[in-house]
């Protein structure tokens, strides 16, 4: 009976997890990606859109099938200590943790972000707009709000967990950034994954990815244009 009991709570965790990760590898494999030479927009657009509905697919495992709320994934209501927190981590991202992994990068001898930019830039304000609005909420939603909390219960070590969704995070950037950024997104992923588990604040999260993602996508290159 306890193993019946075990087995219906790590059941619909391991569904879960390859739904968010399974499914966005399919979204960044090659056969998908081989269509951006026909149209870089239009999969881009696909893309976003897919990340959306495996959001959605994994939010309806969490509450129709765990029959948990929201909250089991660490996600508060709107209140202004999350806007701190998240203000806080996107300083500790621009002053120490960038700097930090740009360094390792650096000493590695791989490429940078350059390349990426490069393409993302190439699309429309909307686009990068929507693209932003993805990567803070779905990403943080998929990747560590749910991978977090259900390596936690799966596993029950938080290094474990931190270490595990950090790779996986960084693995799934790979095809899209190369090995550079992915390994930047690894150890980055490290340190604000370990500030998810000690704060427990996905609305914190979600908050400073956006406002780093929109920096980088939509405010700097916008600057650079006007000081041009």
């Amino acid at each position: 009976m306890r193993a019946k009991l075990m087995g219906a709570k790590v059941l619909p965790g391991i569904v879960g997890l390859l739904l968010a990760w399974g499914g966005t590898a399919l979204l960044v494999s090659p056969l998908a990606l081989s269509a951006r030479n026909s149209s870089p927009a239009r999969t881009a657009l696909v893309g976003q859109v897919g990340l959306w509905l495996l959001c959605a697919a994994v939010l309806g495992v969490v509450l129709f099938w765990e029959k948990q709320p929201l909250r089991s994934l660490w996600f508060r209501p709107l209140q202004w200590p999350s806007f701190a927190w998240g203000g806080l981590l996107v300083l500790a991202y621009l002053i120490v943790i960038f700097p930090a992994t740009e360094w390792i990068r650096a000493r590695s001898g791989l490429s940078g972000f350059a390349a990426g930019m490069e393409s993302a830039l190439t699309l429309p304000n909307w686009l990068r707009i929507f693209a932003v609005l993805t990567g803070g909420v779905v990403e943080e939603v998929l990747f560590r709000g749910y991978a977090v909390t259900r390596l936690l219960q799966l596993m029950g070590h938080p290094v474990l967990a931190v270490g595990l969704a950090s790779f996986v995070f960084a693995a799934l950037h790979f095809p899209v950034w190369g090995a550079g950024p992915a390994l930047m997104f690894f150890v980055s992923g490290l340190a604000t994954t370990t500030f998810f588990v000690w704060r427990r604040d996905l609305l914190a999260m979600i908050i400073a990815h956006v406002v780093i993602d929109g920096w980088a996508l939509l405010i700097a290159p916008a600057i650079s244009i006007w000081w041009q």
